[in-house]
């Protein structure tokens, strides 16, 4: 019996105490495994071990100037650095301290960009500030771009267009850089630049097979022959957006061409530069060609006129299906909307007279069937009225912008009573927006 208890006491302690033999094992163990792992770091944290998948994964989400200093820690985070699949897409910010608050991207970056990674640049934006000095900056990056094939190119003026203001020369050679180089660009937004009609001829000898979208608006120096060169040759044009001094019958009925893919977006501003400014009128029928190669195409259109400035506008039947107006309409020009808009998705309109849009707004709601979106600023719209619109459109009203300034109470609804019958049609509570007091 003592010979079996002691047995089953020596059994136990060995689980509570290790023998020597034991530790040394264990500690053998650690040393080995605290000498795999990277000087300065703990085991739970074995940061340079990362897959490389993983570390790239991560470094995309990092500022420019956080991805650098993240590559001095160690020799692996380097190599993460200068990964080609890194520099597929990238900004230039390009801002003087002295007049803009947005962080730059600093100049002995852009060099080593370039030196050491121009070649893996394919998605390429510069978002510069109102200086000509940012812009000029810009210029100058592109212009030693030519071991590159960009696929976008996208020129940002995030203030004033300052890219108007660098000389045309410099401009129009730093981009035909790219278009000599780039023979595969599918998307090109250039707004408020110096674009001409010779560079967009060189654009398309050298990628009319792949461009998808072009984005040009506010480009004075682009003629409407200019642009119908871009639609005869790239056929697989599927999002344009540009002025609309540029637009042409005969350039809706090239991109209605058999030769061509159906187009998707088609965004049209109408501004007007001086009072009394005069506008040409696009037939119907070539409206009506677009709708036929394309029916399902979006045509956005943002107006900037003054009241007398819309005698050629919305006569006749238009295509439009998201409507803006950035300045005071009609209530003439309101009432030829709901008549000769039928693909109308979104309206919206800034600014009116004194008068109420009672009949215009029930006119809409009738012939508008798709009407969606709708946002209301500085109008008035009585609210039994404004009931009945909704009510017309019903639960298909997804938008309803509406300053509670707009409504005006009548015999049947006060503002304190309009927002349940309104939220009763609709389908959930609904409130107008207010206009903050600060």
């Amino acid at each position: 019996m003592k010979r079996m208890k002691g047995a089953e006491e020596g059994s136990n302690s060995s689980t509570s105490k290790s023998p020597p033999e034991s530790r040394k094992k264990v500690r053998k163990q650690v040393s080995e495994e605290s000498e795999a792992v990277v000087p300065g770091e703990s085991p739970d944290c074995e940061w340079a071990r990362l897959p490389q998948e993983l570390l790239l994964h991560i470094f995309q989400y990092l500022p420019l100037l956080d991805r650098a200093y993240a590559s001095q820690v160690c020799r692996r985070w380097n190599q993460a650095f200068h990964m080609p699949e890194l520099w597929r897409c990238f900004e230039f910010e390009l801002n003087q301290p002295a007049s803009s608050y947005l962080k730059a991207t600093h100049p002995d970056l852009i060099k080593q960009i370039i030196k050491r990674h121009s070649n893996h640049l394919q998605y390429v934006s510069f978002k510069v500030d109102s200086s000509t000095e940012s812009a000029e900056a810009a210029c100058d990056i592109l212009s030693q771009l030519v071991n590159c094939s960009l696929k976008t190119l996208g020129l940002i003026s995030t203030a004033r267009p300052s890219f108007m203001e660098v000389p045309k020369s410099h401009f129009i050679s730093a981009l035909t850089v790219v278009f000599v180089n780039s023979k595969s660009l599918s998307s090109l937004k250039i707004d408020d630049t110096p674009v001409d009609d010779p560079s967009l001829k060189v654009l398309v000898a050298n990628n009319s097979d792949t461009l998808k979208l072009l984005k040009m608006s506010s480009c004075p120096h682009v003629s409407p022959a200019g642009i119908l060169c871009v639609a005869d040759q790239c056929h697989g044009l599927r999002e344009l957006a540009l002025n609309y001094h540029l637009l042409s019958d005969e350039l809706l009925l090239a991109l209605s061409s058999e030769k061509h893919v159906h187009l998707e977006h088609l965004r049209i501003d109408v501004v007007s530069e001086n009072p009394g400014q005069h506008f040409h009128t696009i037939k119907k029928s070539s409206w009506d060609a677009m709708v036929r190669h394309s029916p399902k195409f979006n045509l956005v259109m943002y107006f900037f006129l003054y009241e007398e400035e819309f005698g050629p506008f919305f006569n006749e039947e238009i295509p439009v299906t998201h409507l803006y107006f950035g300045r005071s309409v009609s209530k003439e020009v309101l009432g030829r909307v709901g008549l000769h808009c039928p693909r109308l998705v979104e309206l919206v309109v800034c600014a009116n007279g004194l008068r109420p849009l009672d009949e215009e707004l029930i006119r809409i709601a009738k012939h508008c069937t798709q009407l969606s979106a709708i946002g209301l600023g500085e109008c008035e719209v009585s609210c039994s009225a404004f009931v009945e619109f909704v009510k017309m459109c019903g639960r298909r009203l997804s938008q309803l912008s509406i300053m509670e300034e707009v409504l005006i109470p009548d015999h049947k609804y006060s503002l304190d009573e309009i927002h349940w019958e309104v939220s009763k049609h609709l389908g959930r509570v609904w409130f107008p927006d207010m206009m903050p007091t600060w």
